[in-house]
């Protein structure tokens, strides 16, 4: 079955956590798998896991995050501190009916589930991030390897107003250019996948929702907790896609003094969205690494 014929199937709801409205798409049932987005991304980031993961026993929720698409977008830089987005995918969780969930993240959503396994740990059965650094990496990388030049981009987001308008320019061309560039599938960046990001893209208040996650953290009152490195003790898969441009593969390198169970699966042909250049390969490790007892 296509991945559109998929789509038919699965539930669209909004569901309000933490105070904040989100749109969250399901399919199946069983144990509760929380998938978490990057930037410029949205649910629909994980259309290719979906399916078998719902297929393999498990009830796959694909939120929107605060922000993106079609949630909710609270006004303000501060909506988005850490805390606040850790505090959306608890109260996700809590409202599935289930005590615990396994959290898969990439990117921006990887960062987030690495802060959910490290300040409600709780609430996370086994933790799979795809290219979106452990926190304590980055910081440890940022200015001793050339992840700095990597993340000129970061900086470039604190501006206010002059990214969103870059991103929109030409009917969102960035974000075209980026599925085009950035990603080895055809799928990818096939028209009609590229036109549902321009869409999800053109939501009012969208850009400015996904780029205030990089403002908040820049922000001198979100650093304390951003710099809180509590060791994750759920069993953890990172997959890396080696080709990332945008992320060192350094950053694979030395997590054990931080998340003792780690399995790092490296694949050479992937880039920044691994997920999407290489989607059997992925839904497989997942599939395995969240089916272990």
């Amino acid at each position: 079955m296509s991945v559109d014929k998929e789509e038919s199937t699965w539930s669209h709801q909004e569901r309000v956590v933490n105070g904040v409205r989100l749109h969250v798409v399901e399919a199946g049932d069983g144990t509760p798998v929380i998938l978490l987005h990057g930037f410029p991304d949205f649910w629909y980031s994980w259309r290719h896991q979906i399916p078998p993961l719902a297929a393999a026993g498990f009830r796959v929720l694909a939120p929107d995050m605060r922000g993106y698409n079609t949630s909710e977008k609270p006004p303000g830089v501060a909506s988005y501190h850490i805390d606040a987005l850790v505090g959306d995918m608890a109260g996700l969780i809590e409202s599935s009916g289930s005590d615990r969930a396994h959290v898969v993240g990439h990117d921006w959503g990887g960062i987030v589930a690495w802060y959910l396994a490290m300040q409600r740990p709780e609430l996370v059965s086994r933790l799979a991030v795809l290219n979106a650094p452990h926190p304590a990496a980055f910081e440890r990388d940022l200015f001793a390897t050339d992840q700095w030049k990597r993340s000129w981009y970061m900086a470039f987001f604190q501006i206010p107003r002059l990214p969103e308008l870059g991103l929109s320019a030409g009917n969102f061309t960035a974000i075209q250019r980026a599925l085009e560039n950035e990603t080895s599938s055809a799928e990818a960046s096939s028209p009609q996948v590229v036109e549902r990001y321009k869409q999800a893209a053109a939501q009012p208040g969208a850009l400015t929702g996904g780029i205030n996650y990089y403002r908040a953290a820049a922000r001198p009152s979100a650093r304390a907790a951003m710099r809180d490195f509590r060791n994750v003790e759920t069993p953890t898969l990172l997959v890396w896609g080696e080709r990332d441009r945008f992320l060192g593969i350094s950053l694979t390198e030395g997590l054990a003094s931080w998340v003792p169970d780690i399995r790092v699966e490296r694949i050479p042909a992937a880039g920044h969205w691994v997920h999407m250049d290489e989607p059997a390969l992925v839904s497989e490790l997942l599939v395995e690494f969240l089916g272990q007892s």
